[in-house]
């Protein structure tokens, strides 16, 4: 889970110039962002499951 984590901040932090050059016009820089952004949708979606399936495990190892 902490691999996602790191792999999530490492994305973010990739296209903070992207970002800014997004907001002053930049159509290519845009794209970027946008697929970017996809990606930390991605990542995100593990993360969740990673937690949900933490959750699971907690549950069937206290229960067994």
């Amino acid at each position: 889970m902490l691999d996602h984590y790191e792999n999530l901040k490492r994305v973010v932090a990739q296209i903070e110039d992207d970002i800014h050059k997004a907001a002053g016009g930049n159509k290519a820089a845009g794209t970027r962002v946008r697929q970017a952004m996809q990606d930390v949708k991605n990542i995100a979606q593990e993360i969740r499951q990673a937690v949900l399936d933490s959750r699971k495990n907690e549950q069937s190892d206290a229960a067994g």
